[in-house]
């Protein structure tokens, strides 16, 4: 038989192997050695290292250990007044009040630089009230403050304020593009609060555009989202995308809708994305509430004026539109967030000095930076603008005092009129609205969105009307 041959010819050559290897490990003799001898004791090989023999530490969880300690949660706290309209009615007449309740929500992001800068997604910390950071390894939450935020490219840069200085471990970007069609890619965050998950997959697109109703409910019409088929769930939403190098490729943003049947289909904004978004916000006119006046075009290197606002700090240092920055009190400008982290830290108390090339030449300017609020506040709506003054509230301004004459007078604008929107939009803060005003050109119309409240008896009547006030 075929089977008893082979097996025959195996133990033969097994008995043949056996017999050679007892010839050649048996003590040779030579013509000058005693027979007698003991042999040279043999020195024993150094210990191989245990870790180089765990096969389980492959490219994917040495990735891992590099990014873990970048990736942060993001816990939010939104505060939401429910109250009625019997109870409104109660509080204007009686001083009864409701106390507002919390919503309280979470989603991820990662470090980008030593000093404490995370991004996020900009639905993920979008109108909340407070915002605390938390690392994966059990410390105290650190309380964040936005810092900027990209709309359109759902990009939100974060700054910590810890109690202590303290430096942090900060991701490594890819290249823009460096992109492998099926190479490995791994999703870090938080989902539904699960602390320091990870899931792996490939890149199943670099230029995916996700339709409208597919991925949430509201409109995202974003175009270059990289696509994966590593797990993303919510909560997920701010973390990195990263290559088997632990490096940067994208920030997890959404999922395609398993109701319609979809299963492993995720979506990241890719690193080219992220870094226009924090070219565009981080080059405007003003860097951690600080006048600047100057943007900068996105992704140029060296870093070239896009725009200068008159009057502005800029302005008055000499800055002109194509000028390139080369240099910040002699060191390199270097990169977006490089340069605007020098120029605050820098240019808080004293001049600091730019090098700029300019048709070819380089020339210094000195550069002062100016407090956000020592300038865009209620004195320039008053006298330089639209003639009244304001108070943030909840929701959106209430109007303190119209000047008589004025373009808030002619548009019969009182005190206790609401404004809800300012040249259609909804500013933050008493900055953002003067902001928004100071933009425009002396004699631009501005609509205003307001409501007027009208009592009468235990009613009180609302109307919204929409006012245009001449800027002057």
């Amino acid at each position: 038989m075929i089977y008893r041959s082979m097996i025959s010819l195996r133990c033969a050559s097994l008995g043949l192997a056996l017999g050679f290897l007892a010839l050649m490990t048996a003590p040779v003799i030579g013509a000058e050695e005693d027979a007698s001898a003991t042999p040279p004791p043999t020195t024993a090989a150094p210990p191989v290292p245990e870790t180089s023999l765990d096969i389980r530490r492959d490219a994917t969880v040495i990735a891992v250990e590099r990014v873990m300690p970048s990736v942060v949660n993001i816990a939010t706290r939104t505060w939401v007044n429910n109250e009625t309209a019997y109870e409104r009615m109660l509080r204007e007449f009686y001083g009864y009040r409701r106390e507002p309740s919390a919503n309280y929500n979470r989603g991820s992001g990662v470090v980008i630089s030593e000093d404490g800068y995370v991004l996020t997604n900009v639905h993920v910390v979008r109108g909340v009230d407070d915002i605390w950071v938390q690392f994966n390894d059990d410390s105290e939450p650190i309380p964040a403050e936005r810092v900027a935020l990209s709309q359109d490219k759902d990009v939100a840069l974060l700054r910590l304020k810890p109690s202590k200085p303290r430096k942090f471990r900060a991701v490594k970007f890819a290249k823009d593009n460096d992109l492998l069609l099926g190479e490995t890619v791994i999703a870090l965050g938080y989902p539904f609060g699960l602390r320091g998950s990870v899931s792996r997959g490939i890149l199943s697109s670099k230029s995916r555009r996700a339709s409208d109703t597919d991925v949430t409910g509201e409109r995202l019409d974003i175009g270059d989202w990289l696509q994966t088929d590593a797990a993303i769930n919510p909560g997920n939403s701010g973390g990195p995308l990263v290559n088997l190098r632990g490096e940067l490729i994208g920030l997890n943003v959404a999922v395609l809708r398993p109701d319609i049947g979809a299963q492993g289909i995720g979506f990241a904004i890719p690193i080219h994305r992220v870094n226009q978004a924090l070219a565009e916000t981080l080059t405007g006119e003003s860097v951690d509430h600080f006048w600047f006046g100057a943007r900068l075009k996105p992704g140029l290197r060296p870093l070239t004026v896009q725009s200068v606002q008159p009057g502005s700090p800029a302005d008055k240092a000499g800055i002109e539109v194509g000028d390139a920055i080369l240099s910040l009190d002699g060191k390199p400008a270097g990169s977006v967030i490089d340069f605007n982290r020098t120029l605050v830290a820098a240019a808080r108390d004293r001049e600091v000095e730019l090098t700029l090339r300019r048709n070819g030449e380089s020339r210094k300017v000195q550069l002062r930076l100016v407090d956000e609020k020592a300038f865009f506040n209620n004195e320039l709506l008053r006298r330089r603008r639209l003639g009244f003054t304001l108070r943030r509230v909840d929701g959106g301004f209430v109007i303190q005092t119209v000047e008589r004459g004025g373009p808030a007078s002619a548009a019969r604008l009182q005190p206790g009129h609401f404004v809800t929107s300012i040249d259609d939009q909804q500013p933050d803060d008493l900055v953002g609205a003067a902001k928004v005003i100071y933009n425009r050109a002396h004699g631009d119309q501005i609509p205003l969105q307001v409501v007027v409240m009208e009592r009468s008896g235990f009613l009180v009547n609302r109307y919204a009307a929409e006012v245009t006030l001449k800027s002057r």
